[in-house]
């Protein structure tokens, strides 16, 4: 099933990279993907911020070391310039400090370098659906820096429950599952475990998967090691 926004259309995506043959590659192999289109690409964060708030794309693949403004910088600017788009990081290596504060920062995940053109196309796809790329190594130590940090001065909205299998349904993302994995595991089918995340941001008043886990996890309602 090739990628598509809910609309139908294209999944329109952004390339930051200051690496120019990494970028032109990705750039082009993105091009013939069904269902994909390449809006554009940028050699470093300022172009990159200034060329994503200028066509607004669906998903945004972002180096996170980038000269001029780094890619953490330029999630934050790309967040507030457009915060319909999904932002992957590329990099490296998945022990990035800076991923932790990238994802905090609004991505929606990471992606290394060295991963086939299949894997980007499925990334894309994965983000565009709205879901996270968070590998469960990634979610583990992502919920260790939740646990440290201290409980939101803004309290949800009192008597607002989630139910056994939303909470079910937290507990998996927390440890990075996404959508296929949950359902497979609750044995239930996909689209409802969309509504069960979708029903839990409306209850707590979140905006974001990641959200929703610091939330459970500040409050103490995973059960969570």
């Amino acid at each position: 099933m090739p990628p598509t926004t809910s609309s139908g259309e294209p999944v329109r995506v952004l390339v930051v990279d200051d690496q120019e043959l990494f970028r032109r590659g990705l750039t082009m192999l993105l091009g013939v993907e069904s269902g994909i289109e390449v809006v554009g690409e940028a050699g470093d964060g300022d172009e990159g911020a200034a060329l994503a708030a200028a066509c607004a794309p669906d998903v945004v693949l972002l180096d996170i070391r980038m000269p001029k403004r780094t890619g953490l910088e330029a999630c934050t600017a790309i967040k507030e310039a457009v915060p319909s788009a999904k932002i992957i990081m590329l990099t490296v290596s998945d022990e990035e400090a800076d991923l932790y504060e990238a994802v905090k920062s609004g991505a929606s995940g990471y992606l290394l370098k060295d991963s086939s053109i299949e894997e980007v196309a499925q990334a894309v796809r994965v983000v565009a659906d709205g879901q996270s790329l968070i590998s469960p190594s990634m979610a583990v130590k992502l919920i260790d820096e939740f646990k440290q940090m201290s409980r939101p001065e803004r309290e949800a909205p009192g008597g607002l429950r989630l139910t056994e299998r939303e909470l079910e349904v937290l507990r998996l993302v927390a440890k990075g599952l996404n959508n296929r994995e949950v359902a497979k595991q609750l044995f239930i089918s996909e689209n409802t475990v969309k509504n069960h995340v979708r029903n839990i941001l409306e209850k707590l008043q979140l905006h974001s998967r990641m959200e929703a886990v610091m939330y459970a996890v500040r409050e103490k309602l995973l059960d969570i090691p």
